[in-house]
């Protein structure tokens, strides 16, 4: 009778250690169940976050695109208008040309026509008419002179604007690339923070694996 309630006493103790250890079992996949989910949430979190800094660098991508097309737009711009002035003043140096080079033929017409006049007339006035002829070739020359001064001028000022235009261009390329250059360290710095971030939660789910393991062979 003692030996039968011994045994009755020690199945009665092993079945209490036996529903401990399915409770043990129970809350420890509770709490596995628990840390999937924590680092399922964890990097949901994370693409969220790395989807966002996407679009939001895919948004400043198209911005500084469309900056740089408005450049271009301006600049080529203001090119074809320095053009258009350009050509104007040309066109105009021409009529000037054309203008006195028709006061020209009209003065050696005349010349000629008061010559004739004057041979006919007498030596003296022949005498005469050479020195206006001399003082019409001068006020000519002086016209030619004056005419190349002004396209020089004209030529002057054009090249002097196109060197403007083109510091103005190498401005807005150095602006563009330095944008360029601080997006490009902004990506890698989000990028930096993201693999910490992940680095970080690496360690925090081996933390918890190793309590896990700890606590399923603690006795």
């Amino acid at each position: 009778m003692i030996a039968d309630s011994t045994l009755e006493e020690q199945l009665t103790l092993a079945q209490a250690d036996s529903r401990d250890m399915k409770r043990t079992v129970i809350a420890l996949r509770s709490e596995l169940e628990a840390a999937h989910a924590e680092i399922q949430a964890s990097t949901a979190r994370v693409t969220q976050a790395n989807a966002a800094e996407i679009a939001q660098l895919k948004t400043t991508v198209g911005a500084l695109r469309e900056e740089l097309e408005r450049a271009r737009v301006e600049r080529e711009k203001a090119i074809q208008q320095e053009r258009v002035a350009a050509s104007q003043e040309i066109q105009m140096l021409k009529a000037t040309a054309a203008a006195l080079r028709e006061e020209l033929e009209q003065a050696r017409a005349e010349r000629n026509h008061a010559v004739q006049q004057e041979r006919v007339a007498g030596h003296n006035e022949m005498a005469q008419l050479k020195a206006t002829a001399a003082a019409l070739r001068d006020e000519l020359q002086k016209a030619h002179a004056d005419t190349d001064n002004a396209v020089r001028t004209a030529l002057v000022g054009a090249q002097g604007e196109v060197a403007q235009l083109r510091q103005t261009v190498a401005g807005l390329r150095e602006s563009l690339e330095l944008g360029q250059i601080d997006k490009t360290n902004a990506i890698n710095r989000e990028r930096t923070l993201a693999a910490d971030e992940v680095t970080q939660l690496k360690v925090t789910i081996q933390t918890l694996r190793d309590q896990i393991d700890s606590t399923r062979h603690s006795p």
